[in-house]
C-alpha cells in the first residue's frame, strides 16, 4: 500500500492518510509523541531494524560541529543527536527544541545519567519546548541546524524551512535525517510490506500502541520525495541544496547553506 505524496504546501491537511483541519495536526502530533517518549529509542528500532543509529551517526559526521559553534537540534527530546554533536565538539553550545515536553523531560534525564548538563559558560546542552515554525530563538544565531526524523511531522514545512533560514548566521548549516522514499522499486514492495503489515502489528504488541505506529508509517509516505524537498529548501531561500540516500532511500540526509 503506496500512497503518493501531497501537493506541496497540502501537508498540512493530513495526518498520517487522515485529512484533519490544519488547526488540528500539532496537537495530533504532540499527542503521538506524549504517547511514545518513554519508547522513542525503541519506535525507531522497530522501524528502523536498528540502522538508525548508524544513520544519527552518518549525520552528526555530515555536520561535523566544531569547538565553539552553536548547534539547534529541533524536534530532538530525547537526545540522541544532540549527545552526539556534544560530544564530537566538546565546548559547542548545542540548543535542543522539542514540540513536546514529555520527549523533553526523557532527553533531560538522560542527559543527566549521562553528565552531560548545560555548563554555566553556556556550552554544554539546553533544552527548550518550541515549535518548529516558530522557534524561541534569535534571528541569525545559531551555526548549524539539524533535524532528525521530525520535518515529516510539521503542520507547515515550508514554514519551518523558512524559520531554519531564520535562525542560521550567513554562512551556517542546515541538515535533515528524514524517513523518505525508497528508490529500487522491488526492494520498496519489501519495505511497503514490513512497514503497513508488520509495524503497527508490532507497535502493538511491544509497546501497546498500534495508532501511534500506523501514523508514524503513514506520515512517511506523506512527506516530500528527494527531489521536491531539494526545491523546497530552495524556496526557503537556502543554497547549495543536496542530499544523499540512506539504505537505498530508506532515510535520506538533505543539507543545505545560508549564504
Amino acid at each position: 500500500m503506496t500512497e503518493t505524496t501531497p501537493p506541496p504546501g497540502q501537508e498540512s491537511r493530513f495526518f498520517g492518510f487522515r485529512e484533519v483541519d490544519p488547526r488540528e495536526k500539532t496537537p495530533l502530533v504532540r499527542g503521538v509523541f506524549s504517547s511514545v517518549a518513554t519508547r522513542y529509542d525503541l519506535m525507531n528500532d522497530l522501524m528502523s531494524g536498528g540502522i538508525h543509529r548508524l544513520w544519527k551517526d552518518s549525520f552528526v559526521s555530515m555536520v561535523d560541529p566544531r569547538p565553539g559553534e552553536t548547534l539547534l537540534d529541533v524536534a530532538g527530546g530525547t537526545g540522541d543527536i544532540a549527545f552526539r554533536l556534544s560530544n564530537r565538539a566538546p565546548g559547542s553550545r548545542v540548543l535542543v527544541c522539542d514540540l513536546t515536553e514529555a520527549m523533553v523531560r526523557v532527553g533531560r534525564d538522560r542527559a543527566i545519567d549521562r553528565g552531560l548538563p548545560q555548563r554555566s559558560d553556556g556550552t554544554g546542552i539546553d533544552w527548550m519546548v518550541g515549535n518548529a515554525e516558530a522557534l524561541p530563538i534569535a534571528s541569525r544565531s545559531v551555526d548549524a541546524y539539524t533535524i532528525a526524523f521530525g520535518l515529516r511531522n510539521v503542520t507547515h514545512i515550508d514554514v519551518a524551512l523558512a524559520e531554519a533560514r531564520r535562525v542560521l548566521r550567513p554562512g551556517g548549516r542546515l541538515f535533515i535525517l528524514e524517513f523518505s522514499h525508497v528508490t529500487l522499486p522491488i526492494f520498496r514492495e519489501i519495505y511497503d510490506g514490513f512497514s503497513f503489515g508488520v509495524l503497527p502489528r508490532l507497535g502493538e504488541m511491544v509497546a501497546g500502541d498500534r495508532e501511534s505506529y500506523q501514523y508514524l508509517v503513514e506520515s512517511i509516505r506523506r512527506f516530500p520525495r528527494q527531489e521536491a524537498l531539494c526545491r523546497r529548501i530552495e524556496a526557503a531561500g537556502l543554497a547549495r541544496v543536496r542530499y544523499r540516500n540512506l539504505t537505498g532511500g530508506i532515510a535520506a540526509v538533505h543539507s543545505a547553506w545560508r549564504v
